[in-house]
C-alpha cells in the first residue's frame, strides 16, 4: 500500500517558499482550495496576471512568482491571516471523523472505498482532463463523496493534451487545436515506489507490452487516481494512447477503454487498494467488471460462471445518454485484435466472450457493445433522471425479454452539481448571512432554503448585478481578444468594448453544440427573433459558449451560424460568443446570466445540470422539458417549461411548435416581467421568481443529495430502509 507520506510533491514545494507561507503548498496539492470560502483570492494576489496566464494552477504560481514577491506577502499580516485561516479550515476538514457516512454507513471503510471509474474527470480548469457534462459531474461527484465522508477513489485517464481547444475563423468555422499539459508544473503527483521508481501496470494491447504509470491528484478527502501511457519505453503509437479525450478512431477509443477499464483494476491492485464496489460511471469501462473475474479466476481457480455473480455484486453502473453515439460499440474482428489472448484468460470461448457484450445473441455480426457488458455485469444500474430512467429501460428492453419493459432492471438516480464549487462567493457570503454559515452542509435541507425569503429583494438583485456585471466584463475581454487574434479590422475590436448591457435581459446558453441540443432554435424565425432581442424598449441579449466535436460538421455549422448572427447589423451589441468553453467559463455564465435556456430535441437530454448550477445563484430556468427539469420545474414558481410535455418523432415539427412557444414566453411572460421594475430599478416579481429557483431547486439538485442516495441505494443498499431515497429509485 502507497503511504500518504510518499506524496512528497507539496513537500518539495513548500521547502522553496518562505517559511510563513509554506502552508501554500499543501493547499496547492488538495483542490479543496478550489471550493474553499478564500479561493478567490488567495493564489489571485500573488500576481493576477500571472494566474490568469497559468490558468488557475495553483503549483504553477507559486512555482514561477519571483522570491522577492513571495517575501512582500510573507510580511503582508492580512494576507499571513488569510493562509493561517484557510490553512486550519483544511486541516479541519480532513480530520474530519463525525461525517455524514460514519454515521449512516458505517460500514463503508477506508480500507474497502467505492472506487469510481470515468473517463474525464471536471475538477478544475487547472486540470484538463474533461470536455463536458459527465466529466463535470464525475468532478462534483467526487467532491460531495469527501464533503460527506464517504470513502471513495476516481479512476481515470491523464490525457497529454486532453480534449481539443477551440478558435473560431473569420467566417465562424470551429478550428481545433491542442496543447500539451504540463504534468510536472500541475496539482498532480506521479506515484513512485520507495527506490523512486514510477509504479506501472502493464497490459497486453494488439500483442505490445504497453506500460501504464499512476499519477494521483487530491480532491478533499477523495485520491483520484489517473493512469498515463507516454512512458519512454512504450512504443510511439501507445504512448499517444493518453493523448487525447475522446479522439482518434475506434481503434484508439477501445485502446483507451482498456487502459481505463482493465487497466485500472490493475493500479488499484498495485496500489493495494481492494474496493468494495466498482462503480462505472458510463459505459466507458466496462472492460473493468471483466478484469475483476480475470483476478478472481486466477486467485480461485474458479470458472468465470462460477464467480460472475459474486463480481456482478460489486460492479454498479451509470448510464449518461440516450443517444446512440454515447454508447461505445466495437466489430467482432476490432475485439479480435484486441482480446483474443484475454478470453483464454477468462476461460470462456469467443463466442462466449462476445455474447457478454452482443445484444441480439447468436448473431456472428452483431457488434460488443460496453453499455450491453455493463448491463449484464452490474448489480445495479441506474439512469440519471427519472425521465432518463424510463427511456433507458424502453432502449435496453432487449437484454430483458422475462421482463416487461416497465420491470427492467434500469432504475434512476437523479444528477445534481456540487454547490459550493458553483455558488458564486458573492452569493454564498449572502447566504451565510440569512440561512446560516453552515448551510453548506445543510443542503439538502428544504428548511435551509426556506430561509432565502428572508434576504431582502433589493440586496439579491443587487449582488446579482454585480455578477451580471462580471460576466459582461469577462466577455468583452474573450470577444475582444479573439477578435484581435482574427485580425479584425479596429472598429469591429473596439466595437467589443460595448457588447452587451448590464442593465438588459440577458440570457446564456452554453453546451456542447451537438444537433440535438438545437443551439439554433432561438434563431430561427430570424423576424420574431430580430423584434425581440433589438427592441429598443426592452431588449434581450444573450451569451453563448460551447464546442463542437471534433467529427460534427453539423455541429460546427450551428455555431457558424451564431457567429454570423453576432455580427448581424441589428444584433452588434446583444449576441456574444465566448470561445473554447471551459469550467470557469461556466462559472461565470451561470453566476452571472438572468435566464439560462435548454432546449434539446425530448428525450435525448438524460439529465443535464448546467441548469442546477444556475439556481444556486438566483439564475432561472426556461427549458424543454426534459431531463432534470422534468422533476424541477413549478409552473409560476421558478422558471418556465418550452413547449409540449410530449414526443415526436417529427423533428421540424417539434422544432416549429418549441420555437413558437419559446418566442410566446419571451414576449407574453419573461420580458414583461423582467422589466417591471420599480423606481429603483428592481424587479419585484422577477427576484420573487428568483427566490422560487432557489428555493425549490436547490435542496433537490445538489451532489449531496445524490451521493445520499447512491449510498442508500446502490452502494450499501441495505441501509434503504433507515435512509429514504430523495430523487432516485434503483432495484437491487
Amino acid at each position: 500500500m502507497v503511504r500518504p507520506e510518499t506524496f512528497t510533491a507539496a513537500r518539495v514545494l513548500s521547502e522553496k517558499l518562505p517559511f510563513p507561507l509554506r502552508r501554500l503548498a499543501d493547499l496547492a496539492y488538495n483542490y479543496w482550495w478550489s471550493w474553499s470560502g478564500d479561493r478567490l483570492s488567495l493564489f489571485q494576489t500573488i500576481d493576477p496576471q500571472e494566474w490568469k496566464r497559468c490558468g488557475h494552477n495553483p503549483v504553477a504560481i507559486l512555482e514561477s512568482a519571483s522570491y522577492e514577491r513571495l517575501t512582500q506577502l510573507a510580511e503582508d499580516p492580512y494576507y499571513l491571516g488569510q493562509v493561517s485561516a484557510l490553512a486550519q479550515d483544511f486541516d479541519t476538514y480532513m480530520s474530519q471523523q463525525d461525517t455524514w457516512v460514519s454515521r449512516v454507513a458505517p460500514q463503508v471503510s477506508k480500507e474497502n472505498p467505492i472506487a469510481y471509474f470515468c473517463a474525464e474527470f471536471g475538477i478544475h480548469e487547472s486540470l484538463p482532463i474533461y470536455s463536458g457534462g459527465l466529466g463535470i459531474l464525475a468532478g462534483d461527484h467526487l467532491k460531495s463523496a469527501s464533503d460527506l465522508g464517504v470513502p471513495m477513489v476516481g479512476i481515470g485517464l491523464l490525457y497529454k493534451q486532453g480534449y481539443f481547444r477551440q478558435r473560431l475563423n473569420s467566417s465562424g468555422w470551429q478550428e481545433d487545436y491542442y496543447v500539451d499539459n504540463q504534468f510536472h508544473q500541475m496539482p498532480i503527483e506521479l506515484i513512485k515506489n520507495d527506490h523512486g521508481e514510477p509504479i506501472t501496470i502493464q497490459l497486453e494491447i494488439r500483442q505490445r507490452n504497453v506500460k501504464v504509470q499512476i499519477w494521483r491528484a487530491l480532491v478533499g478527502r477523495v485520491t483520484l487516481y489517473l493512469l498515463d501511457s507516454d512512458r519512454h519505453d512504450n512504443d510511439p503509437i501507445d504512448r499517444w494512447l493518453t493523448g487525447h479525450l475522446y479522439g482518434g478512431n475506434q481503434e484508439t477509443r477501445i485502446a483507451q477503454e482498456v487502459v481505463l477499464g482493465i487497466g485500472g483494476v490493475r493500479a488499484l491492485t498495485a496500489l493495494g487498494i481492494q474496493p468494495a464496489v466498482y462503480h462505472l460511471n458510463e459505459g466507458h469501462a466496462a472492460f473493468c467488471t471483466l478484469e475483476v473475474c480475470r483476478q478472481q479466476i486466477e486467485l480461485t481457480g474458479r470458472s468465470f460462471y462460477d464467480i460472475e455473480t459474486d463480481v456482478r455484486n460489486r460492479c454498479v453502473f451509470t448510464t449518461h445518454t440516450p443517444v446512440p453515439a454515447g454508447h461505445d460499440v466495437f466489430s467482432p474482428d476490432l475485439m479480435d485484435s484486441y482480446f483474443a489472448h484475454y478470453w483464454t484468460q477468462l476461460r470462456l470461448s469467443r463466442e462466449q466472450f462476445l455474447a457478454l457484450g452482443a445484444r441480439r445473441l447468436g448473431d456472428p455480426w452483431e457488434p460488443f457493445g460496453m453499455t450491453v457488458l455493463a448491463l449484464r455485469m452490474c448489480r445495479t444500474s441506474n439512469g440519471v433522471s427519472q425521465l432518463h430512467g424510463e427511456v433507458s429501460r424502453k432502449m435496453w428492453t432487449v437484454l430483458y425479454p422475462q421482463y416487461s419493459e416497465e420491470k427492467v432492471p434500469i432504475g434512476y438516480i437523479t444528477n445534481g452539481v456540487h454547490a459550493p464549487t458553483w455558488t458564486a462567493p458573492l452569493i454564498a457570503d449572502l447566504y451565510n448571512q440569512y440561512l446560516g454559515a453552515d448551510w453548506k452542509n445543510r443542503a439538502i435541507d428544504p428548511e435551509t432554503w426556506a430561509k432565502v425569503d428572508d434576504i431582502p429583494n433589493a440586496e439579491l438583485w443587487y449582488r446579482h448585478q454585480i455578477l451580471k456585471e462580471r460576466l459582461i466584463a469577462y466577455t468583452r475581454f474573450q470577444v475582444k481578444k479573439c477578435r484581435e487574434s482574427r485580425g479584425e479590422g479596429w472598429e469591429r475590436i473596439q466595437a467589443a468594448e460595448n457588447l452587451l448591457d448590464p442593465k438588459v435581459l440577458t440570457i446564456g446558453f452554453a453546451r456542447r453544440f451537438s444537433p440535438y441540443k438545437r443551439g439554433y432554435l432561438l434563431m430561427s424565425d430570424e423576424e420574431r427573433a430580430l423584434r425581440i432581442f433589438g427592441n429598443s424598449d426592452r431588449p434581450v441579449q444573450i451569451v453563448f459558449a460551447g464546442k463542437s466535436h471534433p467529427a460534427d460538421e453539423e455541429g460546427k455549422r450551428i455555431i457558424q451560424r451564431l457567429m454570423e448572427w453576432c455580427k448581424h447589423p441589428s444584433l452588434l451589441h446583444r449576441v456574444a460568443f465566448i470561445e473554447d468553453y471551459d469550467i470557469y467559463t461556466g462559472q461565470k455564465l451561470v453566476q452571472g446570466v438572468d435566464v439560462w435556456l435548454n432546449n434539446p430535441r425530448r428525450p435525448l437530454e438524460a439529465s443535464g445540470t448546467s441548469g442546477q448550477k444556475v439556481c444556486f445563484n438566483g439564475g432561472i430556468n426556461c427549458s424543454v422539458l426534459d431531463g432534470w427539469w422534468c422533476e424541477g420545474y413549478k409552473q409560476g414558481v421558478n422558471g418556465w417549461a418550452i413547449g409540449e410535455d410530449a414526443h415526436t418523432s417529427d423533428q421540424e415539427l417539434q422544432d416549429r411548435i418549441d420555437s413558437e412557444s419559446l418566442y410566446k414566453l419571451l414576449e407574453e411572460e419573461i420580458v414583461p416581467l423582467y422589466y417591471n421594475q420599480d423606481e429603483k430599478g428592481i424587479p419585484h416579481g422577477w427576484v420573487q421568481m428568483m427566490k422560487g429557483s432557489i428555493k425549490t431547486n436547490s435542496p433537490l439538485f445538489n451532489t449531496d443529495r445524490m451521493i445520499a442516495d447512491y449510498v442508500s441505494q446502490v452502494y450499501v443498499p441495505e441501509i434503504s430502509r433507515t435512509v429514504k431515497p430523495i430523487l432516485g429509485k434503483v432495484s437491487v
